[in-house]
């Protein structure tokens, strides 16, 4: 499966819009983890790694910033800026995350625990992990 954008539910109503995702129904993995990115200082870039295992889907809950993903052979940035979609990577995906608004808010949903060896932290290494 490939990078791509994921269109999640939208309920509109005047009292305020709401908006959700459920494990291998909006998401192609079960969740087992979450984290969110913030406060972000200008210029600053989180990621810059890839996983062996991993999946993630990505929302821009607040704000907006980009995401750099990298399959080693094709590069395209993606621009996340509304709660109402998110972006997919599978595992073995390079990624850096970067140009987040004052007060951007990234949620990450991961299909794995963390865990230390499942990341591939130089690029030179990810580049030999894909030629395997």
């Amino acid at each position: 499966m490939e990078v791509r954008i994921i269109d999640l539910p939208k309920i509109l109503d005047r009292r305020g819009n709401l908006s959700f995702l459920e494990s291998n129904k909006h998401i192609p993995f079960n969740i087992e983890r979450v984290h969110w990115i913030y406060d972000v200082p200008g210029g600053q870039f989180r990621g810059g790694h890839a996983y062996k295992q991993t999946k993630e889907f990505v929302i821009a809950l607040s704000g907006s910033f980009d995401v750099l993903i990298d399959n080693g052979v094709d590069k395209d940035i993606y621009h996340l800026n509304r709660s109402y979609y998110g972006l997919y990577v599978p595992a073995g995906t390079w990624r850096e995350v970067n140009n987040f608004s004052t007060n951007s808010l990234a949620l990450v949903i991961s299909s794995t625990l963390y865990d230390a060896s499942d990341y591939i932290r130089d690029y030179d290494e990810f580049l030999k992990y894909k030629l395997k």
